[in-house]
């Protein structure tokens, strides 16, 4: 059983920075696929980022290429979103997720039903 804990979420202005952090519960994340999701007021959860510890690639929704990065520190078994210039749509509540895929994985996850652990989410606001 794989537990995740979300923090570093909070109420922000456009154009400011947040770094949100998932806590793994004191296992190694290397051979498992990590992602972000995030859901607004009234829409579905939606993909925002991913790591495959276990073949090195990384993806992110094109919403949010290039002011995100995914990454993680195997050593504090947490992995990190850091979010840059950010702006109202991206307001919602920011989930972490997990999947064990073993040592040898290539590829990634993109869909809330390839993931299996889920942390209880950090909310995220943005005024304008």
């Amino acid at each position: 059983q794989v537990q995740l804990v979300e923090s570093g979420g909070g109420l922000v202005q456009a154009g400011d920075s947040l770094r949100l952090s998932c806590a793994t519960s004191g296992r190694s994340f290397s051979h498992y696929v990590m992602g972000w999701f995030r859901q607004a007021p009234g829409k579905e959860r939606e993909f925002v980022a991913t790591i495959n510890w276990s073949g090195g690639d990384t993806a992110y929704a094109n919403s949010v290429k290039g002011r995100f990065t995914i990454s993680g520190d195997n050593a504090q078994n947490t992995f990190y979103l850091q979010m840059n210039s950010l702006k109202p749509e991206d307001t919602g509540i920011y989930y972490c997720a997990a999947r064990y895929v073993g040592p040898i994985y290539i590829g990634i996850m993109v869909r809330p039903n390839d993931y299996n652990y889920w942390g209880q989410g950090t909310q995220v606001t943005v005024s304008s």
